[in-house]
């Protein structure tokens, strides 16, 4: 199946859009962590602690942060769930920089790695983790199945898909509200403070072209896992979701 999404590209220079992924984080890794802060008005924090609070019944030993970037949900994880191990993977090498300096202030660098990893390849063995969490990036995948696919493969039987994704409200007024605060406000001070024409402009296109809600849950269906949910969080502006293999 192929989704919208995955033809839209940050750059269209003609590299594959795996590759144009990795060099926007790269670019926009120095101010990644404060415009996600400020342009949510810190409310991602609140979407955090709703996803990992999803794991808490299951106490996963294991868990792997696929789009791990700059590691808050990782490092949240860690704190919250106290598991032996958590393993940030990305394709950006420059996000992770700054996530290995993050785990190293917080303690908890015996806890968490870093690996870089394509998530339609990974180099995992079948039913390595008790559970994987990500925030707000699968819709970057260059190919949404292949990449769910892999992820159900490294989860063992029984375990926990815990995902955070931004997505576009569909009520009066806040889907006019978010249309004109993601097509006016946050487009210009991305551009501002990353000092990257494109990368924002980039980010809002793909929230606008990602399937959610039930379409997502058929999605996680056809990937392997046997039930999948969803839960809309501040009128729509992000969809929590929960899955089991």
């Amino acid at each position: 199946m192929s989704y919208k999404q995955e033809r839209i590209t940050p750059y269209g220079n003609g590299q594959e859009k795996s590759r144009q992924v990795e060099t926007m984080f790269d670019n926009i890794a120095h101010s990644y962590d404060l415009l996600n802060h400020r342009l949510s008005f810190g409310i991602d924090y609140l979407w955090r602690k709703t996803a990992v609070r999803q794991l808490v019944p299951y106490k996963p030993e294991t868990i792997l942060d696929i789009a791990t970037g700059t590691g808050d949900f990782a490092i949240m994880a860690a704190k919250r769930l106290r598991p032996r191990k958590v393993v940030g993977v990305d394709i950006s090498e420059g996000m992770m920089r700054i996530g290995v300096w993050k785990v190293k202030a917080a303690g908890l660098d015996s806890v968490i790695s870093f690996k870089k990893e394509d998530c339609e390849h990974m180099s995992y063995a079948d039913g390595s983790f008790d559970a994987i969490t990500t925030a707000f990036g699968i819709r970057n995948f260059q190919n949404l199945d292949a990449c769910l696919k892999e992820m159900c493969r490294v989860l063992r039987k029984g375990g926990q898909l815990s995902i955070l994704e931004l997505s576009r409200p569909v009520r009066f007024p806040m889907k006019q509200l978010f249309g004109i605060y993601s097509h006016s406000i946050l487009p210009l001070y991305g551009k501002i403070v990353s000092k990257d024409d494109e990368a924002y402009k980039y980010l809002i296109s793909t929230i606008e072209a990602f399937p959610q809600g039930e379409e997502m849950v058929e999605i996680f269906k056809k990937a392997g896992f046997s039930e999948a949910k969803f839960k809309r969080l501040t009128f729509g502006v992000c969809t929590c979701y929960f899955a089991i293999k």
